[in-house]
């Protein structure tokens, strides 16, 4: 190709060892394109640097290669899913583009329908419930994957809270039986999926509950409440709701003159960076949120292209075990 030539689907197809047909058929979505052979175009026009022409396609298809994520102005959360979901669509050969809400129910209602009907997208992805609407018979599909409640409060995949039953099955075999939970607010799904799994696991394994500390995800409740334990409470284990809560938890168990993890083990959620460099290091949960990203965009673009919705990926949850956590010691 000489240089300065822009690429066309014709040196793709050469390149790939496919006919143009086939290098359309990939850039359009159409099914029935094995994974490799989708892999094999993408990645030679890739080296290429061959760009579809967007326009002309969607005059002849319909289809613009473009999909679009929409996401609430104030929320910052839902941006840790992005990443992951550009990355499902870029490898699937769309361009994307994300598009701010405002938070006015009204304003927001229409900037939906603005990009629900500019003719602009293939899909629409939303990880929050949209304002209900009258889709366009030829408007792209839309999927609100449903991991935000209206409050932008985390549900769907994050509510899963089987890693709480984990931690105290695993704290159980070290030999505690005393435990306590360090609760976030009602009005979170997760919160009270993470309450929830911890009383059935406490009853289940035959441990002993010292109670259910309410609290807003904040370090000074997880310092309060540990500082109002009796100091026969030790040995214990305490499940904290998020990172955050049990940093507090452990600012209170130090300056009592507590030994972690003798004294008091303790575990929390989210696997802030930070946690990894408390001392002691923090046993927490890890959610892969790039991924979960990259599964909503996936199942967004199966349901654009008519194919089948990708599986679950495994293993969106996992425990970060460290130095927060051992055997309780003689008090």
């Amino acid at each position: 190709m000489p240089m300065g030539d822009r690429p066309t689907s014709h040196d793709v197809a050469r390149a790939a060892g496919v006919s143009q047909s086939t290098v359309s058929f990939v850039f359009t979505g159409r099914a029935g394109i094995s994974d490799a052979t989708r892999e094999k175009v993408l990645r030679a026009a890739s080296e290429l640097g061959y760009r579809p022409n967007l326009a002309a396609r969607a005059m002849r298809t319909r289809r613009t290669g473009r999909l679009a994520i929409v996401v609430p102005i104030a929320s910052v959360i839902p941006l840790t899913l992005i990443p992951g979901a550009a990355a499902a669509a870029e490898e699937a050969g769309y361009v994307v583009e994300v598009v701010s809400l405002p938070q006015d129910p009204a304003a927001r209602e229409e900037r939906v329908a603005e990009v629900r009907d500019s003719g602009q997208y293939e899909g629409v992805l939303a990880f929050s419930p949209l304002p209900s609407s009258e889709p366009s018979p030829d408007g792209p599909v839309v999927l609100a994957a449903g991991e935000f409640d209206e409050e932008m409060h985390a549900a769907g995949e994050f509510t899963d809270a089987q890693p709480v039953a984990q931690l105290i099955e695993r704290l159980v075999g070290l030999g505690h039986r005393r435990f306590l939970h360090l609760a976030g607010p009602d009005s979170f799904p997760s919160a009270r999926a993470r309450r929830a799994a911890y009383l059935t696991a406490v009853e289940q394994l035959g441990a002993t509950s010292l109670g259910v500390v309410d609290g807003d995800w904040s370090g000074e409740d997880g310092e309060a409440a540990v500082a109002a334990l009796p100091d026969d409470a030790r040995p214990l284990a305490v499940i904290a709701a998020n990172d955050v809560i049990a940093t507090g938890a452990i600012r209170a168990a130090l300056r009592r003159g507590w030994s972690l993890p003798d004294d008091m083990s303790i575990t929390g959620w989210d696997d802030h960076p930070q946690s990894a460099f408390l001392s002691p290091s923090l046993t927490s949960v890890r959610q892969d949120r790039e991924r979960l990203g990259a599964y909503s965009m996936r199942r967004l673009i199966a349901a654009v292209r008519g194919t089948e919705a990708p599986p679950r990926p495994a293993d969106l949850l996992t425990i970060q075990w460290r130095e927060s956590t051992a055997a309780p010691g003689d008090v």
